[in-house]
């Protein structure tokens, strides 16, 4: 009973230590593997630190370090205290970015019209008319490190039940600048009904970099597909029907051969509601981060591009 207990304490302890230091980092001095537990018995997906990135150090104890890998899924990592060393500390210094440590993230895409059109009780729904934006635009849904399962990074219970509960008003405010407030209001429309709390809390979490950042990325990557050919197909097709194969070969043409294997569409009731597009890491630019994206199977081939209004 009382090795049982210990081990309780100990699984708690490294979330009362981020609270307490939330800005202490150190700069690797060796390329150390990052295991899941004091005894190095595990290193899932074979983490390795990297000489001269920034860690936060959440706990010295035993000649080891309890770090935290930024878009890990298990993000806190036990070291031996001499990959540190002759470190020092580094105040208010930001962690690697998503960039570096998530290998492959999953950008979603919306087509407004058909989501108003199954979700017509929504506050965004309600008030959308063919001057908002989104009545011929992508908008953003969210953006997801993968696997899908990388989730919920360091976030208290009482949040994750909330979120879970779509009690999303309940969710902590964000730290958002106004620039980014003020577009994801314009980019996002369920910003009014609180999606940005959500998508931050279950995936932006994992990301690796500050919420500001996190919707930087989103947005700018948003706005590469609706500069091009992709999103004035739709918008001269609403009211036709669409194909996967035709989509793809858009992308293609706009981001680089081969970018539209890395492309997928989710349906509702015949109409197109997403285009999922997956991404590798490493760069700003979609015809980048296409060549190291994922190449699932679509779960829809076909679909009508509805138009605005129920």
């Amino acid at each position: 009973m009382k090795k049982i207990i210990t081990i309780a304490l100990l699984a708690t302890l490294p979330m009362t230590l981020i609270a307490k230091n939330p800005k202490v980092y150190k700069e690797a001095t060796k390329n150390c593997p990052a295991f899941n537990d004091m005894k190095h018995r595990n290193n899932t997906n074979s983490v390795h630190l990297k000489v001269g990135d920034s860690y936060r150090i959440l706990q010295e104890r035993k000649g080891q370090i309890l770090t935290l890998i930024e878009g890990e899924h298990i993000a806190q990592r036990w070291v031996d205290k001499e990959c540190f060393e002759d470190s020092k500390k580094v105040e208010k210094k930001e962690p690697i970015r998503a960039s570096k440590a998530s290998k492959q993230n999953l950008l979603a895409l919306s087509w407004q019209n058909a989501f108003c059109q199954t979700h017509q009780y929504k506050k965004e729904c309600r008030s959308m008319d063919s001057k908002s934006f989104g009545a011929f635009e992508f908008v953003l849904h969210g953006l997801w490190p993968q696997p899908r399962n990388n989730q919920y990074c360091n976030v208290s219970k009482k949040q994750i039940g909330a979120d879970k509960n779509k009690q999303w008003y309940r969710l902590d405010k964000l730290d958002l600048n106004s620039t980014i407030r003020e577009e994801l209001s314009k980019y996002m429309p369920g910003y009014s009904s609180n999606l940005h709390r959500h998508e931050w809390v279950k995936h932006g979490t994992c990301y690796g970099t500050s919420a500001n950042e996190y919707y930087n990325d989103a947005i700018s990557l948003l706005k590469q597909v609706n500069s091009s050919k992709v999103q004035k197909y739709f918008k001269d097709n609403i009211g036709k029907v669409v194909t996967l194969k035709e989509i793809r070969k858009l992308f293609d043409e706009e981001f680089g051969n081969g970018a539209g294997r890395h492309v997928t569409m989710n349906c509702k009731g015949g109409l197109v509601t997403e285009l999922w597009l997956h991404l590798g890491s490493g760069s700003n630019r979609l015809s980048e981060l296409f060549k190291n994206g994922a190449t699932p199977k679509s779960r829809c081939q076909k679909g009508r591009v509805d138009g605005v209004g129920f």
